[in-house]
This record gives C-alpha cells, structure tokens and sequence, in this order.
C-alpha cells in the first residue's frame, strides 16, 4: 500500500472496523512488515510494541480478523482496516475493545443504520460487505440471516448456561437486525413498511 507515512518509530495507527457492523472494534500499531503480510495474507497483522515483534491478529486464540478493505487517511498517518472477525477482538473476551455495551449511552439504532445500508443499495461501492451481500441476491443474504439467527439463540443458550455473557447476546442480535436490514433493502422494502405491519397487529 503506497502513501503510508510511518512514524520516527517505524509504525502507523490502524483502526479496525467491524466490516458488517461499521463497530470500531480495537486500535494497534503496524509496522511495515505487519502491513504487508496483512495485504498478502489477507489477515489482519500488528506489530507488538511490547515483544517488539509482528502479531498475527488471532493466531494463538484462533479469533483472526478478514480484510474487506484497508484505506490511509487524508495525510496517510492513520489507516482503517475493515474486517470480519471470527471472534472477540478485545484480550478480555468482549467483542471489542471500546466500552462494554451495557454502559454505551448511544448505540447505532436501527433507523440511524438504514440510510448507510440503503445507501449501500444503491451505490453499490466497491469493498463494501453490504454491497457484496446484496450482488448475491436473495439467497446469499438469506443464508447470513439464518446464520445470525442460530447464533443469538446459541449466544442466548450460552447466557442462560451461565458460560457466556449478556453482551454477546446483544452483539449477536445486532448481527441479526443488521442482516435483517440488508434483505429488506434487497427486497426494495423498508422498516416502515415493517412497522406499518407491526402497528396493525397492536392489541
């Protein structure tokens, strides 16, 4: 990746995204080594500044991050990695590292998250996951939301188990209503036709 500036120590800032959610999940410093390898592998990679070494994101805890797409900011001292995790990002199990969501005073709703991915619809941008979801068509957005949907009962299950925390029964529902968004946009509806409905069976 061209026009990276690295600072006195070698390093750039990355900020990582969650690709699907648009949650900033954590921030760790590559060097450009790490960037590299994170382009050619197509996995995130840090580089440690405690063990002054390279850091394949996931590698010892299996919870590894997928590039969707890697941009510099305006003077190329910053980038946004956008990524798919395959687990908690954050070293204490949560799925990220900014807040536990139970003391977040403002969260994305879903009203706020429907111009993004009806945006997404119409657009259709390059390196966008909603984009490529919505290029499958029904059935490709299908199956991711009956997917989430197995992963907030089993999130669910683990909570009532008492081996998994209330929080990632909240993430994985936002999984869900997020894909639930994208099929509707893909259908050409919109939640106000879902509320609409809603209204009408009121009792």
């Amino acid at each position: 990746m061209t026009g990276v500036c690295f600072d006195a120590d070698g390093l750039v800032p990355g900020i990582v995204q969650d690709a699907r959610s648009g949650r900033v999940l954590m921030v760790a410093y590559l060097s450009e080594e790490s960037l590299r390898l994170t382009e050619e592998t197509g996995e995130v990679h840090f580089w440690s500044r405690s063990r002054r070494e390279v850091w394949h994101k996931g590698a010892t805890s299996g919870n590894t991050m997928t590039v969707v797409r890697i941009s510099a900011d305006c003077d190329g001292d910053a980038l946004l990695i956008e990524a798919i995790p395959s687990g908690p990002s954050c070293h204490t199990g949560s799925v990220g590292c900014f807040g536990d969501p139970a003391f977040e005073s403002e969260r994305l709703a879903p009203a706020e998250l429907w111009p993004v991915i009806s945006a997404r619809a119409a657009d259709r941008p390059e390196g966008s996951y909603t984009a490529t979801l919505l290029e499958g068509g029904v059935d490709a957005v299908g199956r991711k939301l009956t997917e989430e949907a197995t992963e907030v009962l089993l999130a669910a299950k683990d909570h009532a188990a008492g081996t998994g925390p209330a929080g990632h029964v909240a993430e994985e529902a936002a999984d869900l209503v997020y894909h639930l968004l994208v099929l509707l946009a893909e259908r050409g509806l919109s939640p106000g036709v879902v509320a609409s409905v809603l209204a009408r069976r009121r009792s």
